[in-house]
């Protein structure tokens, strides 16, 4: 049985234990992150660690660890696997305390949980196998802290099972001004006359490091405009192509929103382009 890395060991998934009072179970006090690999190399450590950092440090849990040892840490449990592509999950809550108050209680250690499961290969743009994402459209029900990437993910979860209930992939979310902000667990780019757009960052969506990544690269690897703008729901529906972009996605075609086809209902030539430039960059950061 494979092992998880829990408050500095590394033990069997069965055995592995969590009290009922950790905070991270009874509020969702934690922050978490996912950092893609193939093989053995992870994809945006350094940027996946600092925005941990600073999610830790926007709810007040105090925990310090380098990112070399969190690579040893990533390379014990992915060393475990026989896949080539696999997700590590890191998650840090608050910790364990002796009773249930809402208040940050002082003087308890975090509790420290990781695990490496597998994930799809990573994309090759010509390839017929790169699948095309079907998303729906809704309000933006979640709170107002979205660019803290905390275990708290009840929104962000029902909005997800929305789009499961209308038998889609996704759904994207949009403000009270049909304003886009991300989908349920990806943000979003679209083109339109060759320009790239997507959501410029605030506390409505999450700083998404293959976000960081995918801009990145188009800039230095394509001649595409890229602009940070705001984005409406006409826009949206009215992209030449529209993408979804996640850790487990890379940079996901849309191909339908709503059942309306996005542009020929294809995958574009714009976004083979940038999941090419991708694959040069994302090893990089």
């Amino acid at each position: 049985m494979n092992k998880v890395y829990l408050n500095g060991e590394f033990v069997d998934a069965s055995e592995a234990k969590i009290s009922p009072m950790d905070r991270g179970f009874l509020f969702g006090d934690g922050i978490y992150e996912v950092i893609p690999t193939y093989l053995g190399k992870p994809v945006g450590l350094r940027l996946h660690l600092e925005r941990m950092k600073s999610g830790l440090n926007d709810v007040g849990i105090n925990y310090e660890i380098s990112i070399d040892e969190w690579a040893d840490i990533i390379h014990e449990l992915i060393s475990q696997q026989p896949s080539g592509s696999q997700g590590v999950y890191m998650h840090v809550s608050r910790g364990t305390d002796v009773k249930r108050f809402h208040a940050y209680p002082k003087n308890i250690a975090p509790t420290v949980f990781a695990y490496a499961f597998d994930t799809p290969p990573s994309q090759v743009a010509t390839s017929e196998k790169v699948n095309g994402f079907h998303v729906t459209t809704g309000r933006d029900l979640r709170w107002q802290r979205c660019h803290i990437k905390s275990t708290s993910l009840l929104g962000n979860v029902m909005h997800f099972q929305q789009g499961q209930d209308a038998g889609v992939d996704e759904m994207i979310l949009y403000n009270e001004n049909k304003e886009i902000t991300e989908a349920a667990a990806c943000n979003v780019f679209i083109v339109k006359n060759n320009v790239i757009y997507t959501p410029p960052l605030d506390n409505h969506l999450l700083p998404g490091i293959t976000r960081r990544i995918a801009i990145d690269a188009i800039k230095q690897y394509t001649d595409y405009e890229m602009r940070e703008e705001t984005i409406t729901l006409d826009a949206l529906l009215n992209a030449d192509e529209v993408w979804i972009t996640s850790s487990s996605k890379e940079i996901g075609p849309v191909l339908s929103i709503d059942g309306k086809a996005v542009g020929y209902g294809k995958k574009g030539p714009i976004w083979v382009d940038a999941q090419n430039a991708y694959n040069k960059h994302k090893f990089s950061c």
